[in-house]
């Protein structure tokens, strides 16, 4: 079963809690070719700090559900 990824290299995104972060952008996508294995991105963000997250929608701790959104999918009702 292929693991369910949100972001994708060059994607921008920002963090919904954390906006002294900045604007980030994937610049590295790992993932395992072991059965329930992990799913990685790693984000450079403004303040020069590269963070990595879980990538999989099926992983409770998804960078979706931990805050990270997409740029294009900004809501000024999400804040």
């Amino acid at each position: 079963m292929q693991p369910r990824t949100y972001l994708k290299i060059g994607d921008k995104v920002r963090h919904l809690h954390y906006s002294l972060w900045g604007v980030g952008e994937v610049i590295e996508e790992r993932n395992s070719t072991l059965p329930g294995g992990i799913c990685l991105v790693r984000i450079i963000f403004e303040d020069g700090v590269e963070r990595s997250f879980i990538n999989n929608f099926d992983h409770e701790m998804c960078c979706y559900y931990t805050g990270i959104r997409l740029i294009e999918e900004f809501s000024l009702w999400e804040t």
